[in-house]
């Protein structure tokens, strides 16, 4: 199964704290959380701009620890898994986003250090803008006018791959 997913973070070139994350499943399902734990203190003035007023107010159930977190996203992307049972590559997700290195690292460190990071979830993200460029570059709409928002970006990132793929297979022809 195939998930797109965005992240958005606080980092100060050191560090990665997770403010939220939308992830968008092949088959339609959608998970959407932020972290009560990040340090709104810590953000720059690009987070603060773009991302923070986003944001749904924190007494909205998507506000959750990211011990919480971690647990529903496990269960969102392995619904008929018990963690720890040795799981198939053929029945594990694969993560795709676009310019997703900073994103699979706050993914991962939900689980602590890359150690911690249960075997059944993969070790890379799936980068969609390589997609997108060895496709030829497709025209792209617009981003949504809530471009920031993870969920949105995620939803977004369906369609970059989908378009992509369709150039992609156009030009194999």
């Amino acid at each position: 199964m195939r998930y797109f997913y965005d992240t958005e973070f606080i980092e100060d070139g050191r560090t990665i704290d997770l403010v939220s994350i939308g992830v968008v499943a092949e088959d339609g399902r959608e998970f959407y959380a932020v972290s009560s734990d990040f340090n709104e203190r810590r953000a720059g003035s690009w987070v603060r701009r773009n991302v923070l007023p986003q944001l749904p107010p924190r007494s909205d159930p998507a506000w959750m620890s990211r011990a919480v977190l971690r647990d529903r996203l496990y269960e969102f992307l392995l619904p008929d898994h018990t963690p720890g049972e040795w799981l198939p590559a053929s029945l594990r997700p694969e993560m795709w986003a676009w310019l997703g290195a900073y994103d699979h690292v706050a993914f991962a460190q939900l689980w602590g250090d890359m150690t911690g990071l249960p075997r059944e979830l993969p070790r890379f993200t799936r980068e969609l803008r390589q997609l997108w460029e060895d496709a030829g570059r497709p025209q792209l709409p617009d981003e949504p006018s809530n471009a920031h928002d993870a969920l949105a970006d995620a939803r977004f990132n369906v369609t970059k791959y989908r378009l992509s793929v369709q150039a992609r297979d156009a030009r194999r022809r």
